[in-house]
Order: C-alpha cells, then sequence, then structure tokens
C-alpha cells in the first residue's frame, strides 16, 4: 500500500466511524502549529514574578 492509498483508507475510516466534523476534529488535535512558543513565551513571562504569576491565576479564577 502507498503513502497516499494509505491516508486515502485511513480518513475514509475516520470519516466513516466519527463522522466529518468528528474527522476533522479529531485530525485538529495534531496540528504541529506554528511559531516559536519558547521565544513568544519569553516575550511576555520575563518581566514576571512567581507572586505576579499567582496573582494572575487567582484573579483568573474568581471571575469564573
Amino acid at each position: 500500500m502507498t503513502p497516499m492509498e494509505l491516508r486515502r483508507q485511513g480518513l475514509a475510516a475516520l470519516r466513516k466511524e466519527l463522522g466529518y466534523v468528528g474527522m476533522v476534529r479529531f485530525l485538529q488535535q495534531f496540528d504541529a502549529g506554528s511559531g516559536d512558543y519558547t521565544k513568544e513565551r519569553h516575550q511576555w513571562q520575563d518581566g514576571l514574578s512567581v507572586a505576579d504569576i499567582m496573582a494572575q491565576i487567582k484573579e483568573r479564577r474568581n471571575q469564573a
């Protein structure tokens, strides 16, 4: 079986068992995304202390 055939049969099996919406939702779980998470995390976290982060967590919990 070629890689293309395997892909085609795999998608057909997912579609049969999960339906189109379920198949798409399942496949979206494996999206690698884009960008550099580590670099981006440093841009918004480097100026924060542990106390700052804890305060933000408590604030969000209180909003829920």
